[in-house]
């Protein structure tokens, strides 16, 4: 489980040892196996930060501005990131990714301009089934990236920028039993995938967690899943991310910085979690400081197995 610890300012915070750590399964305490702290960038095992321009789901006007701040944010230090970054688009013909991470921010502020405006092949504005085929194409394209990522070591901080992908409306009407068992299906699978490949979201420009509050409660049976338990805002929340209000976009370049600082100090522990009583068990994390006004991000839950 990777940490990030935040004061009451929402500064992180570094410095912090294993007796300040309180591991809840289930409300349960459980033993921590072994812990690191990392402050700031680790020259072995740097955090990989991922900007992606979603081109699916963001209309034309504020992707202009999307690619004008992540190209700001870029060229910011002289264009010096402090981690490795990689740039992917995310297009309706899937997700296009630059061929290696770089440090270079002008490099890769130049990428991002010469990126071309995305054509829509699925209308913006459209009914049902425009959005449900937005929704499927958004989970798969996350689907493909944390299967990708699987495979790289160390700690990845995915900030995907934009509103994130359409919510059904009057679910019921929509899904039928196997329709919702298909989104249970797609809630384990990233859960997973996105704990074993250590990546965090975060979500820019996609609104606080407040307008998805109702779905932040961990899945446990395939009757409960729903397109919003797959909601950009509630996945971002779920891997101990981040996501914040587009407001007019003037603090779109800050709100990336924001996520970005997430790569620096953070901490790692591990835990032996209890015997499963069936397949897909869920269960929920939390992690406490002991320590005043310090709060504690990370993954709020995981499914067991026997």
């Amino acid at each position: 489980m990777d940490i990030v610890v935040t004061d009451a300012a929402g500064k992180l915070v570094s410095g912090l040892d294993r007796k300040d750590f309180s591991l809840l399964d289930d409300n349960r305490a459980q033993p921590i196996l072994s812990f690191k702290a990392v402050d700031g960038v680790n020259p072995a095992a740097p955090t990989e930060v991922i900007l992606l321009i979603d081109t699916v789901n963001t209309g034309i006007g504020q992707l202009d501005r999307i690619r004008e701040g992540i190209g700001k944010f870029l060229r910011q230090n002289g264009g010096r990131l402090a981690n490795p970054t990689s740039l992917f688009w995310f297009t309706d013909a899937g997700v296009k990714v630059q061929p290696r991470p770089s440090m270079d921010g002008n490099a890769l502020a130049d990428m991002v301009r010469q990126i071309p405006p995305g054509v829509h092949t699925i209308p913006q504005a459209a009914g049902s089934e425009a959005l449900l085929e937005r929704l499927q194409l958004s989970v798969r394209t996350l689907s493909l990236i944390t299967e990708n990522e699987l495979k790289k070591p160390g700690r990845k901080l995915l900030i995907w920028t934009g509103p994130g992908w359409p919510l059904l409306a009057r679910e019921a009407a929509v899904y039928s039993a196997r329709g919702h068992q298909l989104n249970f299906d797609s809630i384990l699978s990233l859960s997973s995938g996105l704990r074993q490949a250590r990546i965090e979201i975060c979500s820019p420009g996609a609104g606080s967690e407040f307008y998805v509050k109702d779905f932040l409660k961990g899945v446990k049976t395939a009757r409960e899943a729903g397109s919003g338990n797959l909601a950009l805002q509630v996945l971002s929340v779920q891997t101990g991310g981040i996501t914040l209000d587009p407001g007019n976009g003037s603090r779109l370049v800050d709100e990336i910085g924001e996520c970005a600082a997430d790569a620096g100090a953070f901490y790692t522990l591990s835990f032996d979690p209890p015997k499963a009583e069936h397949q897909d068990e869920y269960h929920d994390l939390k992690v406490v400081i002991d320590r005043p006004a310090l709060k504690a991000r990370t993954r709020t839950g995981y499914y067991d197995q026997p």
